[in-house]
């Protein structure tokens, strides 16, 4: 009777560690899965144009050379408008994240600036020009870095960048879903997201 015990019980031990081996594999594979498609799917993000605007601006203008000592004033103007298209975007590529497996956690370091780009159509009125102050390329030059300087401190005024920034706070929840689903915790440098509408909420 003993013997008999003795036997089921070693098979029992037996068949436990089998089974607990390969729930480990199991597990171990899942992990690995689980830890791929994390990577898959943030190695699939590119760049994301978030927002989109249009911007128009009159400007004068005017330059005044004196010549000879100052006896002479050679003067040159033109009357210019300018409209500009304007995007603003995230090159989520560039996303500098951690991946622990041990616990289960995606940790986003950092992510990268927004990409402000420019495209200004210019439109040249009423140029007035002296023989001696003639308009030079570093005119146009001059007119179009100030131009720039102008839209971007337009574009610092409006609501553009904040805008943008929710367009990707949107976009990068994708993430909280996928970790979420797969009962991984997903971190912004060592603050857990614990919600969707925390990291909707969620201030980069």
């Amino acid at each position: 009777m003993r013997k008999i015990l003795f036997g089921v019980l070693v098979t029992l031990v037996i068949l436990f560690t089998f089974k607990y081996c390969d729930d480990q594999q199991n597990e171990k594979v899942t992990l690995k899965e689980n830890s791929a498609l994390i990577q898959e799917s943030l190695k699939n993000v590119g760049k994301l144009v978030v927002t989109e605007g249009h911007f128009s601006q009159v400007f004068n203008y005017n330059n005044s050379k004196d010549l000879f000592s100052n006896l002479i004033s050679a003067e040159k103007k033109a009357l210019v408008v300018v409209n500009a298209d304007v995007t603003i975007a995230y090159d989520l590529s560039k996303i500098e994240y951690k991946i622990d497996e041990k616990t289960k956690t995606l940790t986003i370091l950092s992510i990268p600036k927004e990409e402000i780009k420019i495209s200004p159509d210019f439109e040249y009125y009423d140029i007035q020009a002296d023989f001696l102050n003639p308009f030079e390329a570093k005119d146009y030059n001059g007119i179009k870095e100030t131009v720039n300087k102008q839209l971007l401190k337009k574009i610092e005024a409006s609501e553009l960048k904040s805008n943008a920034k929710n367009r990707l706070i949107s976009e990068l929840s994708k993430f909280y879903i996928l970790t979420n689903s797969l009962g991984w915790t997903l971190k912004h440098n060592e603050n857990p997201i614990t919600s969707l509408e925390e990291f909707l909420g969620f201030k980069l």
